[in-house]
């Protein structure tokens, strides 16, 4: 594959990856509460969720997934219900004159929340489908997905990295502990419409 159709989606995925939504703010919110190694941990699941749907997509199963209302209903309520718990918990949180406590104490329970996350939201396999198809042609083999899928997988693991550099930043994280509750309180909010916003799409088709 040339290098600028290359370039071109592994930009068109950072821009996804680096978008706000669950994945992003959680990992953020992490850094900021728990500092860098939880959030490093929380991103590297982050990123093996992402390969898991990248695989999907790749192998054609994405396409499939698609198509099997069933399946895809499951996984979408499924992710809804994840996120409204996430939200629960962020509720909580913004109720709560101290900082909840880290429930996930292990590098273990940080990894699998992530991977959990980012494998429950069956939207990603989407994103991954339109970032793949830039710069290719419908007759594009499957040797020629080799290049693209690596070098966005290598965008997944840099964002999620660089988000958990920079909220884990001490004057970041002094003014999280200053505005935690409003922080708190806005998250469980988006995590409450994408939650809402995952399931409701589950019975639309």
């Amino acid at each position: 594959m040339e290098l600028l159709p290359l370039s071109s989606t592994a930009l068109a995925f950072f821009v996804i990856a680096a978008s706000p939504g669950p994945a992003t703010l959680s990992n953020a919110a992490i850094a900021m509460s728990y500092g860098r190694k939880p959030s490093l941990v929380y991103g590297l699941g982050l990123s093996c969720g992402l390969i898991f749907w990248g695989l999907i997509a790749v192998t054609g199963m994405g396409a499939l997934l698609q198509s099997s209302i069933y399946l895809l209903t499951a996984l979408k309520v499924f992710g809804g219900a994840y996120l409204l718990w996430l939200a629960y918990l962020s509720a909580r949180s913004s109720l709560s004159d101290e900082r909840a406590p880290n429930t996930a104490n292990t590098s273990r329970r940080w990894f699998l929340r992530g991977l959990l996350l980012n494998m429950s939201n069956p939207k990603s396999v989407i994103a991954w489908m339109a970032a793949l198809s830039i710069g290719l042609d419908g007759n594009a083999s499957a040797s020629s997905l080799t290049a693209p899928t690596i070098a966005c997988i290598a965008v997944g693991f840099i964002t999620n990295a660089l988000y958990s550099f920079i909220f884990s930043v001490e004057g970041v994280m002094i003014s999280y502990t200053r505005f935690r509750r409003r922080i708190e309180a806005i998250t469980a909010t988006i995590f409450t419409v994408s939650g809402l916003g995952m399931i409701r799409s589950a019975f639309s088709n």
